[in-house]
Order: C-alpha cells, then sequence, then structure tokens
C-alpha cells in the first residue's frame, strides 16, 4: 500500500456497515462498529509494516555457506534455495539438552506442515535444530509431518550467526535472498522477550501462526 494513496477513514468504512445479527442491542452495534474501525487499522497498519520490510535494502552476505545435516548428508544453505530466489529457515527449539520440544515451535510447524506445500511455490522452506539429524527425524515421523524439510545444525555454526549468538535454544525466523549468485541475509525476527509489554508472553508481530491469530 503506497503512502501517497489516499484512503477513506476507517470510521467512515464502519459506519456503512450493514452487519447486524438476530437480538443484538444497540450498544452492542455500536461497540462493534468501533471495534471494526479498529481492525480496519490494524489490516492498514499491517501493510504498511509489510511495506516497509519490502523496502530494506540489501542485506550483509553470508559470511559462509553454512553446512546442515539432512536425512541425505552434508548440504549447504545454497542448496536449500532449490530453483527459488528467496529461502525462510525457521529455527526450532529442539536443542540436544532438551527433553522435549519447545510446544509453541511444535503447534506452529504442525500448522505449517499443512500449508508448506502452498507456500514452497513462492519461496524455498527449511526447518533446522540443534539436536542430531536422527533425533530430528523421530520427532518428524512422531507429529507425522510430511512437507516440512528438517536439517540438524549440527555444528551450530548457523545458529551462532543468525538465531543466537551464545548458542542459546531460542526459536528463530530468517529470510535471505539469493541474487546473481550472492546469499544475502534480508529480514530476522527482531523482538526479543525483553521488548513484551506488561502482561503479555512474549512474542513477535505479526503472528506468523494462523492458530494463535484465531485464539
Amino acid at each position: 500500500m503506497a503512502d501517497s494513496t489516499a484512503l477513506v477513514p476507517a470510521a467512515e468504512f464502519a459506519a456503512k456497515n450493514k452487519a447486524h445479527f438476530p437480538n443484538e442491542s444497540s450498544e452492542y452495534r455500536q461497540a462493534r462498529n468501533h471495534l471494526l474501525a479498529e481492525e480496519i487499522e490494524l489490516r492498514r497498519h499491517i501493510e504498511r509494516v509489510a511495506a516497509l520490510r519490502r523496502a530494506l535494502p540489501p542485506g550483509g552476505e553470508i559470511p559462509e555457506d553454512y553446512i546442515f545435516e539432512g536425512p541425505n548428508g552434508a548440504v549447504h544453505l545454497s542448496q536449500l534455495f532449490g530453483d527459488k530466489d528467496t529461502l525462510v529457515i525457521y529455527s526450532m527449539m529442539l536443542g540436544p539438552q532438551r527433553a522435549k520440544a519447545c510446544p509453541m515451535c511444535t503447534a506452529m510447524l504442525t500448522s505449517w506442515d499443512g500449508t508448506a506445500r502452498n507456500r514452497r511455490e513462492r519461496v524455498a522452506l527449511a526447518v533446522t535444530a540443534r539436536s542430531p539429524i536422527g533425533r530430528l527425524l523421530d520427532f518428524k515421523k512422531e507429529r507425522a509431518w510430511k512437507n516440512l524439510q528438517i536439517y540438524s545444525d549440527s555444528k551450530g555454526d548457523y545458529t551462532r550467526s543468525y538465531v543466537s549468538a551464545d548458542d542459546g535454544d531460542v526459536p528463530g525466523l530468517s529470510v535471505f535472498t539469493r541474487r546473481d549468485g550472492t546469499i544475502r541475509h534480508f529480514w530476522s525476527g527482531e523482538m526479543s522477550g525483553e521488548m513484551a509489554d506488561p502482561g503479555q508472553d512474549p512474542r513477535g508481530a505479526p503472528d506468523r501462526d494462523p492458530l494463535w491469530t484465531i485464539l
């Protein structure tokens, strides 16, 4: 959404809302239309943030072509692109010291497994964690994930560069681009737990998983 676009005020849109439901009170309808105006503003703000993200200048070139372990052996980060020019990597919380995978990562990736085939029409998609590949594949089988491609960052070089400098078992979402043979970092989630608002669980925005949006 271009900044120069003249937008109808959200309250004006809401005032023209024709939705009504059985036995609702006038107080409900007034409050609901006020909420509708805020929902329109939220949609617009999401679009503004997305436009700013797309307009980011080129990120830094990756310092090395990181090596991961996949089901069939070693694979470089550059190979994860396949025939796409954008690569999305999610680092899940399943480090070797963790007895069980993070339930939030698990729930989100279960949703992603259902949409991965559609996502891969536009971008390459990979999931990584610090545990050995055998453990990750066993977990993938346990969760009946069919469409997610999982790799082990067994050495931790990628994790320390783009997820946690001190090799912490934390989640991370990063996007990389490949242009004219050069791979660059494009974007990573940077909202840390220290940025959580009072009374709220730490999380980024916009939400990455429709489940949490619905709930």
